[in-house]
């Protein structure tokens, strides 16, 4: 993988459910089902942004995330088309409720 976005043939499927697996990766993927891009802070409020600091790079270098700089804000997307094309399906199931 590269430091900072995998391409799409790089996305493996371990380090998506690896990244999946920790409830609030999850709930961060989830928030940004939308599809819309979104800023660092405002993905999930509730959790402290030196907390989300680290769960962002698992998320980013499983290639489930990609960033974007702006001044001083970090936006996040997530890359639906690209997890779709590796692994068809997959962003569905994590996205039907339990």
């Amino acid at each position: 993988m590269t430091a900072l976005h995998p391409t799409r043939e790089q996305i493996r499927l371990v380090d998506v459910l690896a990244a999946l697996g920790h409830p609030i990766r999850l709930q961060m993927v989830r928030n940004l089902a939308s599809g819309e891009e979104m800023v660092c802070g405002e993905v999930l409020p509730a959790v402290p942004k030196s907390t989300q600091t680290g769960h962002w790079r698992v998320l980013r270098e499983s290639g489930l995330v990609r960033e974007r700089q702006a001044g001083r804000n970090s936006f996040k997307t997530l890359r639906r088309d690209d997890v779709d094309a590796r692994f068809p399906g997959l962003l569905d199931l994590v996205f039907k409720e339990d």
